[in-house]
């Protein structure tokens, strides 16, 4: 490691990006921490000054990279949302109506505080006209069009086993408070969430009339009744097997062992015919729902339905009822003090729900030239890569080498932006209502869901915007998708950042990070057409299981906040995705003209620049109300884990600062992840 005083020399010089383009001030050596040794905690070290200098907004539940690019896109966003709500005269369905008036309709909070709940008393009325539990699955049917999820999650989607067809799906769900560990963990923490929760749910009651008692004995038979639901929910961690939680039947047999259910009322409300055949994840989850249905009090349904629908809506509410929502969800959960200004807000709806128009102009206007060529050429060097670790695997037979060979060659890879764009033209937009604007979109999007059934699956559709700052894989298409925002990199707007930055926040934590699950314990049971078929054999499998407990080992070892550990077997397929995708990312990296040449950039050699890199693409700071939710209900790490876990598996991180054994950074051979 050079010696760190020529930090405060750097920042006050001029650099330059690879593309030959200024940079005032790198922001990997603005952002460092000189009184953090890397080899004490790295994570800190990287971006310790940053965080020192940019605390947590009152409005948000962290700060970092994160928020930084979404500010960026958000500031964009809303350029052409006020532009379009300026023009009034927008041809009716066009793009710029659409957007301009749902933004308008938005930011007219006036209207909205006046009207109240008045645009939802049809929608209530319809719940407390309820006679039987049909009725409830009726109601259930239509909420889950336009506001959320009550009882269970359903869709319509790829089948995990014939993956050119699309078919309907069960999963256990219909819960409030983020993961079943909410409604039974014994520690204070937990049981004050409990508490608040049923506070929260008493005074949601009283802004829909209620009475106080009335709404703090709805609020507890609403608890119980959850506390019911989340009694027969599988723990995540047995959600994490898509063999186990694949249980393909016939509607007949679903319907014999849910009679209460009303299986086919739902289905037909929710505007599909002709299903003769369902897919359930959890099947005991429904046959126990199926017994609450005569168990469970009518009046605790309506409480319960009411309750959805309202929280589903309330970011198209008024400020009373998106307040109290706001302090349980926002404060409680997360620890956030007050709600973002009201312009963040409508412009984050109205790229979440008309973002195929909003997209269509940001890849125009904001992104950088290049964008996507730049992003097929980090990937198929990432992909370059795998195919020689493959080879070199020890743990994996010749046999299954074939066959992740011919999987890793069928990945498919979309950068940047779709080809062809979803098509909104039956979307109904106007200025009147917000709520009913909601309503519409998320109805919009249902539909066309449920339009997918009968069809084949088209594995040319994205499941992303370019704007969204994020990436997935979807194991179905075997298909890595990596929107266009992904290119951006604070303190290099408009402009590519140098490859040891590209090639570790998108080579290592975003293509390598997805190229991974095709190949842990999940991707080994999807084969190369995207079928769900263990293609690894049993000695292949009982190896990698070994090599895995090590991981579970170490990231169990982590605390996350105050007392609470990582879970290790919860987050290990992500923590393997994390590990895999820092080693590839470096392995590409090394067969750049910038590695080879070994360009020195801001006094940094570019293994330090590659790994402080990675820790720039995990720059974030939680607050500990976050970090505890995480924890108990997201299958990623905190990001701090994200760093500092996957970087102490590699050799190459170890000398390029100069960590030794002694240092809590230090990780012996014997210790290290041996699986990528």
């Amino acid at each position: 490691m050079k010696p760190l005083s020529f930090v405060l020399i750097l920042l006050t010089s001029s650099l330059s990006s690879s593309f030959g383009q200024p940079v005032r001030i790198d922001p990997l050596v603005a952002h460092i921490d000189s009184t953090v040794r890397p080899g004490d905690d790295f994570f800190l070290f990287a971006n310790g000054r940053w965080f020192k200098e940019n605390p947590i907004p009152p409005s948000e539940q962290s700060n970092g990279i994160f928020l930084i690019v979404q500010d960026t896109i958000n500031a964009q966003i809303r350029t052409l949302c006020e532009s379009s709500a300026r023009e009034v005269h927008a041809p009716a369905g066009s793009d710029k109506q659409k957007i301009g008036d749902f933004f308008f309709s938005g930011m007219d909070s006036v209207l909205l505080n006046s009207k109240g709940l008045a645009d939802l008393r049809g929608d209530l009325g319809a719940i407390d006209a309820m006679h039987d539990f049909r009725d409830v699955v009726k109601e259930a049917a239509y909420i889950h069009s336009v506001a959320g999820a009550p009882l269970f999650n359903f869709g319509v989607g790829q089948d995990d086993r014939i993956s050119e067809k699309n078919a309907v799906f069960f999963e256990q769900g219909g819960l409030s408070l983020p993961d079943r560990r909410f409604y039974f963990d014994e520690d204070e923490q937990a049981q004050t969430i409990r508490r608040k929760f049923v506070e929260h749910v008493a005074n949601m009651l009283g802004i829909l009339g209620y009475d106080s008692s009335d709404a703090r004995s709805g609020a507890v038979r609403m608890m119980e009744l959850e506390t019911s639901l989340a009694k027969f929910a599988r723990k995540r961690e047995d959600t994490r097997d898509p063999i186990k939680n694949y249980n393909k039947m016939t509607l007949r047999h679903f319907v014999e062992i849910t009679p209460d259910l009303s299986v086919p009322a739902f289905l037909e409300l929710s505007g599909l015919r002709n299903v003769d055949t369902v897919i359930i994840g959890q099947p005991e989850y429904f046959t126990s729902l199926n017994g609450l249905c005569r168990s469970i009090p009518l009046e605790s349904w309506k409480v319960y339905l009411k309750y959805h629908l309202v929280r589903g809506l309330s970011r198209f509410l008024d400020d009373a009822t998106y307040g109290e929502v706001f302090r349980f969800y926002g404060t409680v959960l997360r620890g956030v003090p007050e709600p973002k200004p009201r312009w963040k807000r409508v412009v984050e709806e109205t790229d979440a729900l008309l973002g195929e128009l909003v997209g269509k102009v940001y890849v125009r206007e904001y992104l950088p030239p290049g964008t996507k060529e730049k992003l097929l050429e980090i990937g198929n060097a990432v992909k370059s890569v795998y195919a020689e670790r493959i080879k070199r695997l020890k743990w994996m037979s010749e046999k299954t080498k074939v066959r992740a060979e011919r999987k890793l060659a069928s990945i498919i890879m979309k950068v940047g932006y779709p080809d062809k764009w979803k098509d909104l033209s039956s979307l109904t937009v106007t200025r009147t209502s917000f709520v009913e604007n909601g309503k519409s979109a998320n109805r919009w999007r249902f539909n066309y869901m449920i339009s997918k059934f009968g069809k084949p699956v088209d594995r040319t559709e994205w499941g992303m915007e370019p704007q969204t700052y994020n990436a997935y894989y979807n194991p179905s298409n075997n298909e890595i998708v990596v929107p266009g925002c992904n290119i951006i990199v604070p303190g290099y707007e408009r402009v590519l950042a140098d490859d040891a930055l590209l090639y570790s926040i998108i080579g290592g934590s975003t293509f390598g990070h997805e190229m991974t699950h095709g190949f842990d314990d999940q991707g080994s049971k999807y084969n190369a057409e995207g079928n769900l078929d263990n293609w690894w054999t049993s000695e292949d499998s009982a190896r990698f299981v070994e090599l895995t407990k090590g991981v579970v080992r170490q990231f169990d070892g982590y605390v996350a906040v105050d007392s609470l550990h990582i879970n290790g077997e919860f987050t290990q397929g992500e923590n393997i995705a994390d590990i895999g995708g820092v080693m590839m990312g470096f392995e590409a990296f090394k067969k750049t003209r910038q590695y080879r040449s070994r360009q020195i950039i801001g006094g940094l050699t570019p293994e330090q620049r590659y790994f402080l890199g990675y820790a720039l693409g995990w720059m974030m700071n939680y607050r500990p109300e976050a970090v505890a939710s995480q924890v108990r209900s997201d299958e990623h790490s905190p990001a701090k884990f994200r760093v500092i876990g996957p970087v102490t598996d590699m050799p190459e991180f170890f000398e390029a600062f100069g960590i030794k054994p002694g240092d809590p950074m230090w990780r012996p051979d014997s210790a290290r992840a041996g699986i990528w």
